[in-house]
């Protein structure tokens, strides 16, 4: 159901691939009407040539697939119609230009091998449009529906084997912050930040922090708090993971100034953290895929599909 894979695998297998076709048909025919709108031949022939990348089918599978594929795209828009969820040129050029950076292309480049293989921008160009739209309603429905309970979670975490229990490293941490008045000028905040790394500097321990804070105006320490890596923003992460018990990561600008972060102590535990997230997100991820196909089974159901 992610729309970034689905992206960069058209996008790979465009760029290897690179087959011969003519761009545009000869003769083109309305195969199919959903609602009022017309699928012809033309569009179907393309959609087939862009699943036959991304898939390898071919032939008659394909075009079934795509006919399909199609049918399910104007339904997913004109659902998002209703819900007056608009999908920007922005949006789908920018959806469109991440295919390019992923594969080291710009996006001149991957128009050209789409040609060359013989499918009109606009083919992915539209996918991109439903599929972008499509995402926006499942999230609206996935937060107002869709509860993943602390019960689901530890069914799943006991159905898996103890040896994939895994270790997390663990982070005692204080936060010291140098304030800085909100009017200060540029020259004052150059001075603050050349005390915070003053005082990074002449830190030797967790318990020091207190005692030479106090040499300073105007700073705050804050009590001793232990965080797991995943409850730490990776960034702030992998500066502590560098830095050693007792000392102190470089200040960073923050709300109230400059702020370090003493690092108390690390140490690696045991912990299914990693495996419980993973879990969450299995789980997520199974919803929203089931709850995709229900609202497809249901918009086909009331539309007026029209096979000619």
């Amino acid at each position: 159901m992610s729309a970034l894979r689905w992206m960069a695998v058209v996008a790979a297998m465009v760029f290897a691939i690179g087959v011969a076709g003519s761009p545009v048909e000869a003769q083109t025919s309305i195969k199919v009407v959903v609602n009022g709108t017309p699928i012809t031949t033309y569009d179907i022939s393309q959609r087939a040539k862009l699943l036959r990348l991304t898939t390898g089918r071919g032939g008659a599978t394909a075009r079934r697939a795509a006919q399909e594929e199609l049918i399910d795209e104007q339904l997913k828009k004109a659902e998002a119609s209703r819900l007056r969820i608009s999908v920007s040129k922005s949006d789908v050029d920018n959806a469109y230009a991440n295919i390019a950076r992923r594969v080291k292309l710009s996006t001149s480049q991957l128009t050209q091998a789409l040609r060359q293989s013989g499918i009109s921008p606009d083919t992915l160009r539209d996918r991109l449009e439903a599929e972008i739209g499509w995402t926006q309603i499942l999230r609206a429905r996935f937060q107002r529906d869709v509860q993943i309970s602390e019960a689901d979670i530890i069914a799943a975490l006991q159905r898996k084997d103890e040896k994939n229990r895994s270790t997390s490293m663990e982070y005692s941490v204080r936060s010291v912050i140098f304030v800085v008045p909100g009017k200060a000028s540029n020259g004052q905040k150059a001075q603050r930040k050349r005390q915070a790394e003053q005082f990074r500097s002449r830190l030797t321990s967790c318990e020091q922090a207190d005692a030479l804070a106090e040499e300073y105006r105007e700073v705050v320490v804050m009590p001793v708090r232990t965080r797991l890596e995943t409850e730490v923003p990776a960034p702030i992460r992998e500066v502590l993971e560098k830095t050693s018990a007792g000392k102190a990561t470089p200040p960073q600008p923050a709300q109230k100034g400059f702020e370090l972060l003493v690092l108390c102590n690390k140490r690696e535990i045991q912990s299914n953290a990693a495996a419980r997230m993973e879990i969450e997100d299995e789980l997520r991820n199974k919803e929203g895929e089931q709850m995709s196909r229900r609202l497809l089974r249901e918009m086909r159901s009331r539309a007026i599909i029209d096979y000619r």
